[in-house]
């Protein structure tokens, strides 16, 4: 059969580059050469021939606005930048949150408050104290953040409401575009990367984002990249520096998400790698921790020619939380941590491992976002003002030389024998135990002229080598009492009863057991006995003696001292008392008043500026008792004549023997007896029955006590007594009342005549 050839079809448009090879293959059963099989399959052989084109219409879309539209909307809040990322401004704004350390500013600030709604509710001024609350809150908040402790720090940095990455950066750029993804399938939303421009200058910005609220920090998984997110910041590393843009990074992370997954997929391959790729990037790079820094995980984007930290922010390689728990095997230890470990920006600043601190305002960066946004971007473009000028070797030089300087290292010189390296000193004794009684005598007897000549010449007892002594000497003394048990042959029986006491402080039950209190009583009589036998009995008797003499003088010391102390206090506060206005004016009247006059002699004066005298005296005195009793002082009366002394003596005497009398009564003594035996029956836990017998015997003894003072006799003596030591004082006031003395000084209107002999207990 005859083969039929057919010309070609033309086909024209957007379907005529659609052709699949397939379709192109010649077919030799129907003969059809150049035709696609598709085609062939409409076309009907032997049919007329046709020239027609096929064309597609494309729609038309509107032109897309990404990155940044033209005329964005006004309404918007956050302008242009929040077209630009899925980071939106909160509908809500946060909850305060009150650190623990903040508690007494809260107080002040309610009370504020509180004074304002009184007065909008009453409708009085209450303006000036509102002004002088305000006053205190300012000066409370400056005190308290201008002395904060390193883990007052650490809190600040976790807080809940520190401005994140995203918010600095909406602040700081006038364009940002986020750029996401590490190419390899994945986007860690806990680091963000992005291009953005300060003033004209385009920078790559990449940092740590903490959310602003539960779901933003499950969403963001708190701040802790996974290995993809230091492939994300990595590759946009590499995009930096191949256009040539500087980098900036934001650190605010607690550490890198330590999970089995992360590990799997090389956590610790991905932070050594961006370590390594960092020191060779030919772009200035600065690092800013706006929070807590987290060992590598933070590390892992701070290798930069600069490192600035916020003023509260952290930089740690462990947490106080878990330095404390390693250390001291307890979490409560963390602030004994934060302030070992040197983590503050002060500290590190100290220390050259960060560059700069970036001021924040007083309650921390989430009392005012924005203004530490503006502090960052002025720090920034300083660094980078001084990072520009330098070529690209002196560039990598410069922070390869950051790094190296770090901490510090010697060759060439000999180490000191006693230092151990990266170990505890161990705090040894002054001298090894067993010293001669002659060498400590020698020293006891030295240190004793130290002290006699310090005493002469600053009329003080010296406390260190005292200390130092006593501590030697207590140390002798156990060592001569464990070698005087041994000598005894005791040191068996001393270990069973340590080890049979610690079994009991172990045990539930606290109370010792009476068979082993027997047996310490029995051990401790069976040494005191033997002791005298002992080899070393004598430098014992030494060198007990030695350290009671020095537990002396230690006392003296300390009493002395305290002694010292209150007398400065005591003058500190009868010269303010002295030194009050109302006083001093009602001194300077009475001075003039007396002056005027023209009476040298108090004895000479009217009766009337008498009185003033005893009346301006009994004022000035009730000060000065009240200074006295504020520091726990009894002020005794000026001493009384030897007759009413030795009278009041014989009464004391008359009251005694009564009380003699009648304790040794039958009746009161066996209540006496009945109630020790009750006490000691009770115990340390008496029950209710044992409780109410113990307070009917106190009661009853008390009564009779009562009964006994209450006699006719010594009542009608006492009432005479008191009624002539009333007068006796009465008369030495007014023989005594001559307060009057000019000294020439600006206080002397006045003076107050204190008895030498009056005592203060």
């Amino acid at each position: 059969m005859a083969s039929t050839s057919h010309p070609p079809v033309a086909f024209s448009g957007s379907l005529a580059s659609k052709t699949s090879a397939s379709d192109l293959l010649r077919s030799s059963r129907n003969g059809v050469c150049g035709v696609p099989l598709k085609t062939l399959g409409r076309a009907q052989l032997g049919s007329k021939k046709r020239d027609f084109t096929i064309s597609a219409k494309v729609r038309k879309v509107k032109k897309h606005e990404y990155p940044w539209p033209e005329d964005p909307d006004l309404n918007v809040k956050g302008g242009v930048l929040s077209h630009l990322s899925p980071f939106k401004p909160l509908k809500e704004k946060p909850k305060p949150v009150t650190l623990d350390f903040e508690k007494p500013l809260m107080d002040l600030q309610k009370k504020i408050i509180d004074v304002q709604k009184m007065a909008n509710e009453t409708g009085l001024d209450f303006s000036d104290q509102i002004i002088s609350l305000e006053n205190k809150y300012q000066q409370a908040l400056k005190d308290l953040y201008t002395h904060l402790t390193p883990i007052q720090r650490v809190n600040i940095a976790r807080h809940p409401n520190r401005p994140t990455f995203l918010d600095h950066i909406f602040n700081i750029t006038e364009k940002f575009v986020e750029l996401h993804g590490d190419r390899a399938g994945y986007d860690d939303p806990a680091i963000v990367t992005g291009l953005g421009t300060i003033n004209g200058r385009s920078y790559m910005f990449m940092g740590h984002q903490k959310g602003r609220n539960t779901k933003e920090n499950i969403q963001r998984n708190f701040g802790m990249p996974t290995p993809h997110g230091y492939r994300k910041a990595l590759r946009m590393m590499y995009y930096a520096d191949h256009h040539g843009f500087p980098i900036i990074t934001f650190i605010d992370t607690p550490g890198a998400y330590a999970d089995l997954k992360s590990e799997e997929l090389g956590q610790g391959e991905a932070i050594a790698h961006n370590l390594r790729s960092m020191f060779g990037l030919k772009v200035p790079i600065i690092s800013i921790v706006m929070g807590e820094g987290g060992s590598g995980g933070a590390l892992a984007i701070g290798c930069a020619n600069k490192l600035l930290m916020l003023e509260n922010a952290v930089f740690y390689v462990a947490s106080p939380e878990a330095c404390a728990a390693i250390l001291w095997k307890t979490a409560k230890a963390s602030p004994k941590a934060a302030e070992k470990l040197k983590i503050t920006a002060q500290e590190l600043c100290r220390l050259q491992i960060a560059d700069g601190s970036i001021p924040e305002p007083l309650g921390g960066a989430h009392a005012d976002p924005y203004w530490t946004s503006q502090q960052i971007k002025i720090a920034i473009e300083e660094s980078m003002d001084e990072l520009t000028k330098m070529d690209t070797q002196e560039l990598l030089r410069h922070r390869m030389l950051k790094f190296r300087k770090l901490g510090g290292f010697q060759e060439g010189v000999p180490i000191d024998p006693k230092r151990k390296v990266n170990m505890k000193k161990k705090e040894e004794p002054l001298l090894p135990p067993g010293i001669p009684d002659v060498e400590l005598m020698d020293e006891v007897e030295k240190l004793k002229q130290e002290i006699l000549k310090a005493t002469e010449s600053t009329g003080k007892i010296p406390d260190t080598g005292l200390n130092e002594m006593i501590e030697k000497l207590r140390r002798e003394i156990d060592y001569e009492f464990s070698e005087a048990v041994k000598a005894l042959g005791l040191e068996e029986k001393l270990v069973m009863a340590r080890e049979e006491f610690a079994k009991t402080r172990n045990s539930n039950d606290q109370s010792m057991h009476p068979v082993l209190k027997e047996k310490l009583d029995q051990l401790k009589d069976e040494f005191n006995r033997n002791i005298s036998a002992a080899p070393n009995y004598a430098s014992l008797t030494n060198k007990l003696e030695m350290l009671q003499e020095m537990s002396k003088a230690q006392k003296l010391s300390e009493k002395y001292s305290k002694v010292n102390n209150l007398k400065e206090e005591i003058n500190k506060r009868l010269k303010e008392v002295m030194n009050r206005p109302d006083l001093k004016e009602k001194m300077d009247a009475l001075k003039a008043e007396i002056k005027s006059t023209g009476v040298s002699r108090v004895m000479d004066l009217d009766q009337g500026i008498k009185d003033k005298l005893v009346q301006l005296k009994d004022e000035i005195c009730m000060e000065f008792s009240g200074v006295f009793e504020s520091l726990g002082l009894n002020v005794n009366p000026a001493s009384l004549p030897t007759d009413a002394k030795r009278r009041i003596n014989e009464f004391n005497n008359e009251i005694t023997t009564v009380m003699e009398d009648l304790v040794n009564s039958t009746d009161l003594k066996n209540k006496i007896e009945l109630l020790k035996m009750e006490v000691t029956k009770a115990g340390k836990t008496a029950d209710a029955e044992s409780k109410a017998k113990i307070q009917a015997l106190e009661q009853q003894i008390k009564q009779s006590l009562a009964q006994a003072m209450s006699f006719p006799e010594l009542k009608e003596k006492h009432e005479k007594l008191k009624e002539e030591i009333v007068e006796t004082i009465e008369s030495l006031q007014g023989s005594n009342g001559s307060l009057l003395a000019d000294n020439g000084g600006a206080n002397s209107g006045v003076g107050v005549n204190v008895d030498a002999n009056r005592s203060f207990a």
